[in-house]
């Protein structure tokens, strides 16, 4: 009896001491502040104690808030410096909300005991605030994938006394890595790749701590201190201009490539049939997983085939759960693969125990766990993050009668009804192969029938005559994606050559896999490139939107890019004559976009690496990530849309850039730059100089060759007489005037361009070339690849391209 009393009052003093106090005032003020400017909080996120009552993602120590881990929450809105408030604050994760926006407030500074802040895949922009050097015991910083200014490598990260691991993967960070940064003590990782970072790599001397990982890749980096004990240090620099050199073999410069279809095997058991969007989990139980993907930045191992690796990666995987008490089942590992990153890329379902789904608080402490790096993999995995998807089948959100009652009808029904359950589960059985071959012919007709409306790339897409190609199809087109057929890349992805059964070339242009970096611009490609059909316009055959791929299948060009062949990358030569029609296609094409799709189309980045040349070396538009549909309210000179500033350095209309204030006016600057650009040969910004300023400055209508010889292209065949070629330039500098008011529409730029061909006596309907082979200029060769999308001078953020503009 004594026992049983001494137990008791045990556990009753457990009980209140683990009781939470009450909400500290300040606290919930702060968390108040954020609940009324946020949308789409949990539902359990109500009264006045937040401690107290529980509130999902919501850690407390006594009465103090010092854990916020809301990950794929759908959180919609701005974080405010009201977060300051929280001074007991250690955490700080609002990964994989890319709803959550606005610049970030500088308040974060103020908090002082804030150990690990994590914000990947937002879409925060603006500056990063400085203040966040001012952390003491800040160990992890991890703001990946946001929209932020392109800035410097700020000096203030060599502050962090405490940092272990810094990821800034594409954040537009620019300049050189200071090398008494990664004198750091307590570094670890550092991964800020797909920057523009540059200079020279230099990491220090010997004395190198715990350094393990340094992943730059795709950057501007131009060379390599190779001190002694670097070589305890993975450095990965692929993609960067010190591994574009002929001849470099340094390990830093390679990653492997491969993929497997490896997934889970059932834990003896036959997989169960499920129905209504549930999925068998290894344990044969059916449920509503938590997915997403796990990224390992430097396996130490190539051999994706050998599936003991998954084997103990799930092991790990299920012991961490356990560790901390997590209501998980089981989790299914598949696909392994290289992205275009050459990343190790795993497909993770995480099940739920005891239920088919998970509550708010679970999901929270899975992406902090993973988010947070709390989990640790096998040393042979290396360093990894986790993108999460946002989830939404939240136990207890269910719409429906009460589960009690369920229970009830359910318990009743196989008691009362076994025979009867058999014969109907006959039934269903039969029903079931039905359904899915009608779910199958209606995914045929419309694969985004389970298009998600939380992917923050909007609604289904309106298409019109694109064909769903499956990913086996365009596996085996591609021969498997090969090297080989790999003919370019930007921030969107890769492109590959492929080829139909039919014989006809395509383009594949394949988003970097699993991520939603590009999902704007594959929505709006398709959406836009399936209603225009115009000989000067890329024509969209089809896309792929098949085991979470993206992938938009173009007409095959040859001829690569009106930029590649003004630098002489192809080894055609453009002559006057040449340079004239490919002006007048590609104008053509913009007029059409402008003036007669149905709806008129801005394209909002015109340049020349955006206009292809066939093998008649006829001009054709293309890459439509960012551009945007008038309505019939919009259509005119002086009606505008007010939209965030989007496009390239040097082609943008500052009137546009200035008021945000866009027109197809924006379109025809851009184009003007293009005019001179086809004048010149030359970038719109070479050496600090940009071509529009350069030109005005030089014009003299009165001398000879408007006094603009010294600007020409030597290309264009100076020794001849360059018919029409002021005309030309008065058009161009027309294009390029400072209010939009004042520049021509593209169709008027059309029939001047025709104007000036006719005057030189030739026809403006005519190909630019019978084959484009007579215009080799064979002292240049040819490309490897002559059809390539170029990584020229963007900034990646949001998954299309935007770059930093300032004034003109």
């Amino acid at each position: 009896m004594g026992s049983r009393i001494l137990v008791f009052l045990v556990v009753a003093l457990i009980q209140v001491c683990t009781t939470p106090a009450v909400t500290n005032n300040d606290d919930f003020n702060a968390l108040k502040a954020l609940k009324d400017i946020w949308e789409n909080v949990p539902p359990s996120w109500v009264g006045s104690d937040p401690c107290g009552s529980r509130w999902d993602g919501i850690l407390c120590t006594n009465s103090r808030v010092t854990s916020i881990t809301l990950a794929s929450m759908g959180l919609k809105g701005t974080l405010s410096g009201d977060i300051s408030n929280l001074s007991e604050l250690q955490i700080l994760d609002l990964s994989y909300n890319p709803e959550l926006s606005g610049p970030l407030p500088p308040a974060i500074g103020d908090l002082k005991k804030l150990t690990s802040l994590i914000l990947v895949s937002c879409r925060f922009s603006g500056p990063i605030p400085d203040t966040i050097g001012s952390l003491p015991q800040l160990t992890y910083l991890d703001m990946s994938n946001n929209s932020f200014e392109a800035t410097d490598f700020p000096p203030w990260f060599s502050t962090l006394q405490s940092l272990t691991t810094l990821v800034m993967e594409t954040t537009q960070l620019q300049g050189q890595i200071p090398s008494d940064f990664f004198s750091l003590s307590n570094l670890q990782t550092v991964d800020a790749r797909n920057n523009q970072l540059n200079g020279t790599l230099d990491i220090g001397t010997s004395t190198i701590n715990q350094l393990s990982l340094i992943d730059l890749r795709k950057n501007k980096i131009s060379g390599f201190t190779n001190r002694p004990g670097v070589e305890k240090v993975g450095v990965i620099l692929v993609d960067n201009p010190v591994c574009q050199e002929t001849g470099v073999t340094e390990r830093y410069c390679s990653v492997p490539q491969t993929e497997s279809s490896y997934s889970t095997p059932l834990n003896n058991c036959v997989a169960s049939l499920c129905f209504a969007n549930q999925i068998s989990s290894p344990n044969c139980k059916c449920a509503f997983p938590y997915t997403g993907l796990l990224k390992f930045r430097a396996p130490s191992f190539s051999n994706l085939e050998n599936n003991t690796y998954y084997t103990v990666l799930e092991k790990s995987l299920m012991n961490s759960f356990k560790l901390h008490q997590l209501p998980v089942d089981s989790v299914n590992l598949s696909h392994p693969r290289k992205d275009s990153s050459t990343y190790l890329v795993l497909n993770l379902q995480v099940f739920p125990f005891g239920q088919d789904r998970f509550n708010r608080t679970g999901i929270s402490s899975i992406g902090f766990v993973l988010s947070n790096q709390t989990f640790k993999p096998p040393s042979l995995f290396g360093p990894f993050f986790f993108i999460g998807d946002a989830y939404l089948n939240f136990a207890g959100e269910v719409t429906g009668s009460k589960k009690s009652s369920n229970t009830g009808v359910i318990i009743g029904a196989v008691a009362g009804g076994s025979v009867l359950l058999l014969l109907l589960l006959g039934a269903g059985l039969y029903a079931h192969r039905q359904k899915k071959r009608a779910e199958k012919a209606t995914e045929q007709n419309n694969p985004f029938a389970q298009w998600e409306s939380n992917m923050s790339i909007g609604g289904v897409p309106q298409l019109k005559g694109a064909r769903n190609f499956s990913f086996e199809e365009l596996r085996k087109y591609s021969n498997n994606f090969s090297e080989t057929n790999d003919i370019g890349s930007g921030g969107y992805g890769n492109v590959y050559r492929g080829v139909l059964p039919t014989g006809e070339l395509i383009a594949i242009k394949r988003a970097q896999q699993g991520s939603m970096q590009g999902g704007l611009e594959f929505k709006t490609e398709i959406e836009l490139l399936s209603r225009v059909h115009h000989k000067n316009v890329v024509s969209l055959l089809g896309f792929c939107f098949d085991r979470g791929e993206q992938m938009l299948v173009y007409e095959f060009v040859p001829n690569g890019s009106l930029m590649e062949s003004l630098s002489g990358k192809t080894g055609i030569r453009l002559d006057w004559v040449r340079r004239l029609k490919v002006a007048l296609g590609a104008a053509r094409g913009l007029a059409y976009l402008h003036e007669l799709a149905n709806p008129p189309i801005i394209h909002r980045d015109i340049k020349s690496s955006n206009i292809l040349l066939d093998e008649r070396l006829n001009a054709k538009v293309a890459d439509f990530g960012l551009s945007k549909p008038m309505g019939d309210s919009e259509k005119g000179h002086l009606t505008h849309v007010t939209t965030q500033v989007k496009g390239t350095m040097g082609y943008m209309d500052p009137e546009y850039y200035m008021t945000q204030q866009l027109t197809e006016k924006s379109d025809v600057y851009s184009f003007g730059v293009v005019m001179l650009e086809l004048l010149t040969g030359k970038r719109p910004i070479e050496k600090g100089k940009y071509v529009v300023r350069e030109v005005k400055t030089a014009l003299d209508r009165a001398k000879y060759l408007y006094n603009l010889g010294e600007l020409l292209d030597s290309s264009i065949g100076l020794d001849t007489t360059l018919k029409g070629l002021d005309k030309f330039v008065d058009v161009a500098l027309k294009c390029v005037e400072e209010n939009g008011s004042d520049r021509p529409t593209m169709g008027e730029v059309v029939k001047e361009i025709e104007n000036i061909l006719q005057l030189a006596g030739l026809n403006p309907n005519a190909d630019s070339a019978s084959t484009s082979a007579s215009y080799d200029d064979a002292s240049k060769g040819n490309a490897k690849h002559p059809y390539i999308f170029s990584k020229d001078a963007f900034d990646y953020s949001g998954g299309f391209p935007v770059a930093k503009v300032e004034p003109l």
